[in-house]
């Protein structure tokens, strides 16, 4: 079993991070890093996969969570809800970590919410942080 954490280049992203970790470390699991990018081609992401890894790796050091085993799996797609679902359909999950930003109701209302979408559709206990 592993926790997945839904990645994103944002503060948030990395307190998530720093909380899946944590997770990974206390369930004595590995981390599984899934990173969605929104109408990309995935061969410019996978160009700048090494980015992503070193920008993961500085943010565990950040926290002492650097000796978790943790894999990074790169994905597009233009709903990241959907996406994120698919990426760990294989993976036998035992937690999923997201970040979630302030956003008001009418923000809520108009934009939809991919937080509460996972959180609505997820088999999986779902861990919520905010920044």
């Amino acid at each position: 079993m592993s926790v997945v954490v839904a990645h994103q280049a944002s503060s948030i992203g990395h307190v998530a991070l720093q909380e899946a970790a944590k997770e990974a470390n206390l369930r004595q699991t590995t981390m599984a890093v899934i990173h969605v990018a929104e109408g990309v081609d995935l061969d410019v992401i996978e160009a700048h996969k090494a980015g992503l890894s070193d920008e993961i790796a500085k943010v565990l050091a950040e926290v002492d969570q650097d000796s978790v085993e943790w894999t990074l799996q790169v994905t597009t797609g233009d709903d990241v809800a959907e996406a994120i679902f698919d990426a760990f359909a294989d993976t036998d999950v035992e937690l999923l970590v997201i970040g979630a930003r302030r956003r008001s109701p009418v923000g809520k209302l108009i934009l939809g919410s991919v937080t509460q979408t996972i959180i609505l559709n997820a088999d999986v206990p779902v861990l919520v942080v905010k920044d």
